[in-house]
C-alpha cells in the first residue's frame, strides 16, 4: 500500500533560466552591462575569476530526475569574448545532435557583422 501513497513533492526551480533566444542576442564585444541586460544578473560572480560569469539553472521535478543547465560567459576587460555552455544559439539547437558532453563553446558574431549589414541598426529598429 505504501508504494501507491507517497507525499506530494513540488517542482523546484533554482538559478538563472537562460533560453536559446537570450543566448542568440549575445555578440562578441558586448559590455558587461549589455550582457547583464540580455541574460540577467549571473548566479555566480567569483571574486577570483572576475572575467567569468556563470549562469546555472537547475530544475528538480517532484517526480523524476533533476536537470541542470550551465552557461559561462567570459570577458576580457569589459568586452565579451566567448560563451561556453549547454545552451546553444539559434538554429544550431535544431541541427545539433545530442552528445554526452553538453558543454560547448559558442561562436559569437562581432561588431563587424553589424557594420556589414547583417544586423539591423538602431534606426531600423525604431521604425518597427
Amino acid at each position: 500500500m505504501t508504494e501507491y501513497l507517497s507525499p506530494y513533492r513540488i517542482d523546484v526551480r533554482q538559478g538563472n533560466y537562460v533560453t536559446q533566444d537570450m543566448v542568440s542576442h549575445l555578440k562578441k564585444g558586448m559590455t558587461r552591462d549589455q550582457v547583464r541586460f540580455a541574460l540577467g544578473t549571473p548566479l555566480l560572480s567569483d571574486a577570483f575569476h572576475a572575467d567569468r560569469w556563470d549562469y546555472v539553472y537547475r530544475f528538480a521535478p517532484g517526480k523524476g530526475e533533476a536537470d541542470q543547465r550551465v552557461l559561462t560567459v567570459f570577458f576580457e576587460g569589459d568586452q565579451l569574448v566567448r560563451v561556453e555552455g549547454d545552451v546553444v544559439a539559434g538554429d544550431a539547437a535544431a541541427q545539433s545532435e545530442p552528445t554526452e558532453n553538453k558543454i560547448r563553446t559558442l561562436s559569437l558574431s562581432g561588431p563587424e557583422a553589424a557594420a556589414a549589414g547583417d544586423a539591423p541598426t538602431d534606426a531600423q529598429e525604431t521604425k518597427k
